[in-house]
């Protein structure tokens, strides 16, 4: 990828060049996307096409560029700790935005926002590299971008509350899954804002809500055995699950904005029908995740 070619593209207010095909374009700029020179994945290639999508560049091609982005979610899944990571961290990153692009302006069929949805979730919990930021390369930032396209998918009209429960179970699963990462680069931020959208539904109920809780309230609740020798503690799934919990309780407490959509005002100014229990399930999960710490709950009886 030409990085003085691009610069002056920026330069342009990133106005489409007319000395080359749209395709070649794309496919260059998609390729960039898994450089492992943060100048060029994050400074031109993902700006460039997140700026695109947002001015109707693709409309005409929607289906298809989603399509042809999802087959980098698979390029060197299961691998850890190699570049591969790049690739399928920032597709899921500009797969949102395709997303956010059909929230917009309705340009694609329920069967299509679909398919990218199992696309994603089947990459997100098979997805090993939990990488934050990586030295010389930048962020990889696999959870927190795969958290940003679980968000917008789930602000799409396609999705009803089956689809809802499925999205929380994804991420339920992602957070208490084991792993040797924690997340220290605010993943948790970003996987507790997807949640929150979700809430801002309305379309699921307490019951369900607490379903989905119990395995991460019960993962953040793991204790060691007095006599266990362990090399770290808590463990990178019981420090995630912990994390997540905590700024969820935050989120729901303070409230949260259409990160990363600003003026997203339409579903984050609706109330949260379910916030009352959903602040005491939380208080409860927190409170019993270190109970050394929290004071127990007040018995009124």
């Amino acid at each position: 990828m030409e990085s003085t070619y691009w610069q002056d593209v920026m330069a342009a207010d990133y106005a489409v060049p007319r000395d080359r095909a749209l395709t070649d374009l794309t496919e260059e700029l998609v390729r960039g996307l898994a450089s492992t020179n943060p100048q060029v994945r994050d400074a031109l290639a993902y700006p460039t096409l997140a700026t695109w999508l947002e001015r109707g560049v693709y409309d005409d091609l929607l289906p298809g560029f989603g399509d042809g982005l999802c087959a980098g979610l698979a390029y060197g899944l299961g691998e850890d700790g190699t570049d591969t990571v790049f690739r399928r961290s920032f597709t899921a990153l500009t797969l949102a935005e395709v997303i956010h692009r059909d929230n917009a302006e309705f340009l694609v069929h329920d069967e299509v926002v679909m398919r990218w949805g199992d696309r994603l979730a089947t990459w997100l919990l098979r997805e090993r590299d939990l990488r934050g930021y990586v030295a010389d390369c930048g962020w990889a930032h696999a959870v927190a971008h795969g958290a940003d396209a679980i968000g917008a998918l789930a602000r799409s009209r396609h999705c009803d509350a089956g689809v809802l429960r499925a999205l929380l179970d994804v991420l339920a699963d992602r957070i208490v899954k084991e792993t040797q990462y924690r997340w220290v680069h605010e993943e948790h931020d970003r996987v507790a804002h997807a949640v929150m959208t979700i809430l801002h539904r309305n379309m699921l109920t307490s019951d369900e809500l607490e379903r989905w809780l119990k395995p991460v309230a019960a993962t953040a609740a793991q204790q060691p055995l007095m006599h266990e020798t362990l090399p770290e503690w808590p463990t990178p799934n019981v420090f995630n699950a912990r994390s997540v919990l905590h700024v969820l309780l935050s989120q729901l407490a303070i409230g949260v904005k259409g990160f990363p959509i600003p003026g997203d005002d339409e579903l984050f100014g609706r109330p949260i029908e379910a916030r009352a229990d959903m602040l005491l399930m939380l208080t409860e999960a927190v409170r019993g995740s270190q109970p050394y710490i929290y004071r127990p709950a007040a018995n009124n009886t």
